[in-house]
């Protein structure tokens, strides 16, 4: 099932997306929130009527760097042995369609296309074998990133967590196999970024057993599972679109912030 977060005339909702072809989606409307028994209250309205939001709201993002090996060998990173996690905050996500502002503080700023999975129950030290029953679904994710900025300072609070650097949609898909999917990124049409979930070093169930160790996870909580080779610069104008296998496709623009 597809779950999206939208507003419509003032108010804010959660839809089940039915449909196939992109002009002809609609959205089921949802009784109640989706981590918790829901029902579909039968009123539907086109997607082309409302706005949509991010997916979530979530109390924070874990992202992961260096999570592919080519990713890292282009970064002149080495492979880490363990997963190696970061923050964005709140405050960095947007929606699809939503703009990227580009921060007054860089003048290097990357794209990085990333799986994106989210949590469906409050877990702590969740075991490996029950990983997949705190998993809500998965979205598309762009970890945006000063790249000057990730360079210059030796932590990651301003290169990755500036608002606006974390676009997540267009909706939650809860009934999908992770482990081999096509993730791709383009701007402008010109494709960057082609890889395979399947490259992961660590497995998404070695990233959620590796942050609920250390932290609770709650409902809407987002992680990020790295990005495939290819990251490279934006521009303001620029339009780069996420989209991977399953879910479907993230798309933003990029804009001088102010």
């Amino acid at each position: 099932m597809r779950i999206a977060r939208f507003s419509i005339d003032g108010n804010v909702a959660f839809g089940a997306v039915e449909g196939e072809k992109q002009d002809e989606l609609v959205l089921d409307i949802i009784k109640g929130i989706p981590f918790a028994d829901f029902e579909l209250s039968g009123t539907k309205v086109p997607v082309s009527k409302v706005r949509l939001l991010p997916p979530v709201l979530p109390n924070k993002v874990v992202a992961f760097g260096r999570n592919y090996a080519d990713h890292a060998k282009e970064m002149g990173n080495e492979v880490p042995d363990a997963p190696f996690a970061f923050f964005k905050p709140a405050t960095s996500v947007v929606g699809p369609g939503d703009e990227i502002q580009y921060p007054s503080f860089s003048q290097d700023v990357h794209h990085e296309a990333e799986l994106a999975v989210v949590i469906g129950r409050l877990c702590r030290e969740v075991p490996r074998e029950r990983v997949k029953d705190v998993i809500f679904g998965y979205t598309c994710a762009n970890d945006i990133t000063a790249r000057d900025v990730q360079k210059r300072e030796k932590q990651w609070a301003r290169a990755k967590g500036f608002d606006t650097s974390c676009p997540l949609g267009p909706w939650v898909e809860t009934e999908l196999d992770p482990h081999d999917l096509t993730i791709q990124l383009t701007v402008n049409g010109g494709q960057r970024q082609l890889g395979r979930t399947s490259e992961m070093i660590h497995s998404i169930e070695d990233l959620i057993v590796n942050i609920s160790e250390a932290m609770t996870l709650l409902p809407g909580d987002v992680i990020l599972t790295g990005t495939p080779a290819g990251v490279g610069p934006l521009h303001v104008g620029d339009e780069v679109a996420v989209t991977i296998e399953g879910i479907g496709t993230l798309t933003n623009k990029v804009v001088k912030r102010g």
